[in-house]
């Protein structure tokens, strides 16, 4: 299970850094701060399934919360969405070995 969560999170930790990458060079070429949010990005990418999921919450019964909740997280920039639950998933799937330390006068 642990190697799991570790494949995953460093999984979405290099799609974060990747999105991080692309976002920090199109503000040095812009000569301005460039975030590109979730949904910019998710359309950009594959624009039917953001329609589909649009779609979906449309045929909810909280489809209206369940929708002003999914456009705020779409808002938001898309190397932050995909880091922390990365670096999240990868802390948990870390090795729970304790640490030995050694003294000096030990050696």
């Amino acid at each position: 299970m642990r190697l799991l969560l570790r494949i995953i999170g460093t999984t979405l930790l290099a799609a974060a850094l990747i999105l991080g990458i692309l976002d920090g060079t199109r503000s040095l070429g812009s000569n301005a701060l460039v975030i590109t949010s979730l949904g910019a990005t998710w359309e950009a990418i594959h624009a039917p399934s953001l329609a589909a999921l649009h779609g979906f919450l449309d045929t909810r019964f909280f489809g209206a919360l369940l929708e002003g909740v999914i456009d705020s997280v779409l808002g938001f920039p898309a190397w932050a969405v995909l880091g922390v639950p990365g670096a999240v998933l990868a802390w948990l799937g870390r090795s729970k070995r304790t640490r030995v330390f050694v003294k000096q006068d030990q050696i």
